[in-house]
């Protein structure tokens, strides 16, 4: 995938972003606790992960 689509689609939905760059469920849910917590570190795990 485009990797600045992946970067859009981080900053609005992180989960998604994470979830279309890995397909790995455990990365996917880690991301789901910290949006839920607090929506900046999911924010930031998701550009990580994306840009990694």
């Amino acid at each position: 995938m485009n990797k600045l689509l992946l970067v859009i689609i981080a900053i609005l939905l992180p989960p998604l972003a994470v979830y279309l760059k890995t397909s790995a469920v455990k990365t996917t849910l880690l991301n789901v606790v910290l949006c839920i917590f607090f929506w900046v570190p999911g924010v930031l795990h998701a550009l990580w992960t994306v840009l990694k």
